[in-house]
């Protein structure tokens, strides 16, 4: 042997030692994952750390996740830490014996911004090659991704690539990611599921094949490769197990099971069972396959005369009449404040089998005189207002979702024209080639839910990477609309009211002859929206940013009209519907159906009229109808309430 082979034959010997020490480490750690936990920490070593759950959330979702799991495990005698990832130092991952982590996906794929120096962190550690793949050695855990199927291929990114990054630095993973989708409704359903299965485990019970789940895969089957384990038809095409509803069900359904969830000819539809249900809980009536029409609270107070809405106060539209449907219950965003916490689905193009048009309209009008008919009795309700009621004039294209998503749109306003009944279209700005293609309407409103950005991506958090641009070439469509437009803001504390400067510059992109300004209306906290009373303004609040918008425009707008209850109020353009020290926010309607049979073209000034005194902003009324006033005094409301009010 020469001298000069030692050092290599040393090296060989050292990396065969190596490999069995870590052949013998793996193995040994396998079989001894179902003992690694205490059932009861309390009864641990005062230097033992205790497990984490930690989570990463933007909008709230993942928090409320983790403290329920937290109470769970709790009540089974487990005591965990709940730690907000933008607070954890991730230098401190090697210590931890075991990690639950609830994570939501972002921005093109990312974390939260406050999360992303732990996600980077942890990128940066699994991609060096001095850190090595031991680092979490002694580390167990398991990923829930909360995220949204719209995003494509970025859904649950976040989640994905955490078990990724983890188990390349040596982390024993005791489940696979399991994903939720807050757009479908199953987030609690599958978290629900998931939290069993790591229960489960904790409590050393063995699973279904009797095997201790490691690494993602039993104990029993740990030879089967990564790659066969994330094929996503390597399962039997006839079983949804619950995996599958946890993000990887739609590729292993069978053709039956697709019927089943009204899959046809490589179309869906929009309304799935679960959506339907949870709509129609919330008062929908779904129309076909895509469309919903709903009964306005402010349709049943005009019925019983107790006042109209505010567009009964800026536009004369009668509340009673109007019937409020959208053929697209379906949107691009998914807003923090919205009315119906994103039961709806959502999408960037249509994807989904298509109703007729005809068919939509003939049974929203159905569907609402049906509702009208269960107002026969209620107190208040005159058979003079059932029977207008019955023949709806007006249609508020709006409700939940993006009407100008359905193809046929143009058509669908068409019938309604010819029926004689008014359109109230509002879109979320995020289709300008539809906005221009739109057809003459009553009046079209835009949602300026923020001025910025920045903010816009945080309010209404929109599918569209490009949002923004989208956004702006909407306003300048609609500047070139001759008919009634109007941006309508939202206004909501502590996001969106600071930006009164920034709101200004929007005016001159879009020009609206109306701009309405409201503050945001609580619909209680949900897993997707956490906003509370707080971020509520007051009548005050809304006036005062009014009016400061008012003035910044130097006359061009004015503040025309209010509505107390609603907390709203209407700037309009002074050189347009000002005339002679009189308001002309309010709509001729016969003119306008004229207008439209006409075939000739024409504008907003062409069928305005006069505003009553009782809704221009300032009235004693405060934009209430004085008549239902005096039917509300005439019954004696006030008296009733305080006969039965509490003291304090």
């Amino acid at each position: 042997m020469t001298l000069s082979s030692v050092p290599a034959r040393l090296t060989l010997l050292a990396l065969l030692s190596a490999t069995t020490f870590y052949c013998f480490y793996k193995s040994r750690r396998l079989k001894s994952l179902r003992f690694s936990l205490t059932p009861n920490p309390r009864t641990s070593s005062s230097s033992t750390r205790k497990a984490k759950i930690l989570f990463i959330s933007q909008t709230g979702t993942s928090k409320a996740l983790a403290r329920r799991l937290l109470n769970l495990l709790a009540s089974n005698n487990f005591e965990f830490d709940l730690v907000d990832a933008k607070d954890y130092e991730p230098e401190d991952l090697p210590k931890e014996t075991l990690v639950l982590i609830i994570a939501s996906t972002w921005d093109d794929g990312k974390a939260p911004p406050d999360a992303r120096f732990f996600t980077n962190w942890l990128a940066e550690s699994a991609e060096d090659f001095r850190v090595g793949s031991l680092l979490l050695s002694q580390c167990e855990f398991a990923v829930f991704g909360v995220g949204s199927r719209a995003y494509g291929s970025t859904f649950n990114a976040v989640a994905k690539d955490l078990s990724r990054r983890m188990r390349g630095l040596g982390g024993a993973e005791i489940l696979p990611v399991w994903e939720g989708d807050v757009d479908e409704g199953d987030v609690d359903e599958v978290f629900d599921a998931w939290s069993g299965r790591l229960l489960k485990f904790l409590k050393g019970e063995m699973l279904e094949n009797g095997g201790v789940v490691a690494n993602g895969v039993s104990a029993e089957s740990d030879a089967e490769s990564e790659e066969e384990s994330d094929d996503e038809y390597s399962a039997e095409p006839d079983i949804v197990d619950l995996e599958d509803i946890a993000g990887k069900g739609p590729s292993r359904r069978s053709a039956a099971v697709a019927q089943t969830n009204g899959v046809s000819n490589g179309k869906k539809d929009m309304v799935t069972p679960v959506i339907r249900a949870s709509l129609e809980k919330q008062g929908y009536k779904i129309i076909g396959s895509h469309s919903g029409v709903k009964i306005c609270r402010w349709t049943k107070s005009q019925l019983r005369g107790r006042g109209g809405c505010y567009k009964h106060s800026f536009y004369g539209i009668e509340s009673h009449r109007c019937m409020e449907a959208t053929p697209s219950l379906a949107c691009a965003n998914k807003c923090v404040f919205c009315w119906r916490h994103h039961t709806n689905p959502v999408g960037k193009s249509w994807q989904w089998k298509m109703d007729d048009p005809l068919q939509i309209v003939n049974s929203a009008i159905d569907m609402h005189s049906k509702m009208i008919k269960q107002m026969k009795g209620v107190p208040g309700v005159t058979l003079e207002r059932l029977t207008e009621g019955l023949s709806p004039r007006h249609c508020a294209l709006s409700l939940v979702g993006e009407p100008i998503m359905y193809p046929e749109i143009n058509a669908l306003v068409d019938e309604l024209h010819r029926r004689r009944i008014s359109t109230f279209l509002v879109t979320n700005a995020q289709f300008p080639e539809k906005i221009k293609a739109l057809k003459p309407i009553t009046q079209l409103y835009v949602s300026v839910d923020a001025a910025t950005k920045d903010s816009l991506k945080a309010i209404d958090r929109p599918l569209f990477g490009d949002f923004w641009e989208r956004f702006i070439d909407s306003l300048k469509a609609l500047r070139d609309k001759h008919q009634r437009t109007v941006y309508r803001l939202t206004l909501v504390k502590g996001w969106n009211t600071e930006d009164i400067d920034a709101y200004f510059n929007l005016f001159s992109i879009g020009k609206p002859d109306f701009i309405e300004i409201k503050g945001v209306t609580y619909c209680g906290t949900s897993a997707t929206s956490k906003l509370t009373m707080e971020n509520v303004p007051w009548h005050a609040d809304v006036k005062a940013f009014s009016e400061a918008l008012a003035l910044k425009s130097e006359g061009d707008y004015e503040v025309a009209c209010e509505h107390v209850h609603s907390c709203c109020v209407l700037l309009a353009k002074t050189d347009k519907f000002k005339i002679d020290g009189q308001w002309f926010t309010w709509i001729d309607y016969e003119k306008f159906h004229d207008l439209v049979a006409s075939g000739r073209p024409f504008d907003s000034k062409d069928y305005m009229a006069v505003t009553p005194s009782w809704a221009v902003y300032g009235a004693e009324e405060g934009g209430f109808d004085p008549i239902q006033l005096r039917y509300k005094k005439e019954r004696h409301h006030k008296k009733s309430s305080q006969s039965t009010a509490r003291p304090g």
